[in-house]
């Protein structure tokens, strides 16, 4: 699945919409709204954004209540990779 929001292309993984789909409506909006908002403005999200090390190198993970979002970003285009509970993330 790939769409833009402003000048950024989001892609996500078919793993990461099958983990989307078995969320509850609110859960799933509230998700798809935080990549959004940090596709929109990323400064906004500085707090729950970290660069990831070690095996994950390039990685990033945005924080979004107890679930965790995998991307990689290149400045144009950020590509969902996994979406995982807070305590099997990692």
């Amino acid at each position: 699945m790939s769409y833009k929001i402003g000048m950024k292309q989001i892609t996500i993984t078919k793993e990461a919409i099958k983990t989307l789909n078995k969320l509850p409506k609110n859960v799933k909006a509230r998700i798809r709204s935080k990549i959004d908002q940090y596709a929109s403005d990323p400064e906004s999200m500085k707090n729950n954004v970290k660069k990831l090390q070690g095996e994950f190198e390039g990685v990033y993970r945005l924080r979004v209540g107890d679930w965790r979002v995998f991307f990689t970003e290149d400045g144009k285009v950020i590509a969902v990779i996994k979406i995982r509970p807070r305590g099997g993330a990692y």
